[in-house]
């Protein structure tokens, strides 16, 4: 996300790192209850910090 520069979507994780999208799902459902990542657009995801 960092990487990035600006916020992105589940689909847009799973491309780049080539994982499952359940796993990036379940990934950022665990982010956003720690209050790592916050979703400053609809269905896209930016580090909180």
């Amino acid at each position: 996300m960092r990487q990035a520069g600006k916020p992105v979507s589940a689909g847009d994780v799973t491309k780049a790192l080539g994982a499952d999208r359940k796993e990036v799902d379940k990934a950022f459902a665990e982010l956003k209850k720690e209050g790592a990542i916050v979703s400053p657009v609809r269905c896209k995801w930016a580090p909180a910090n």
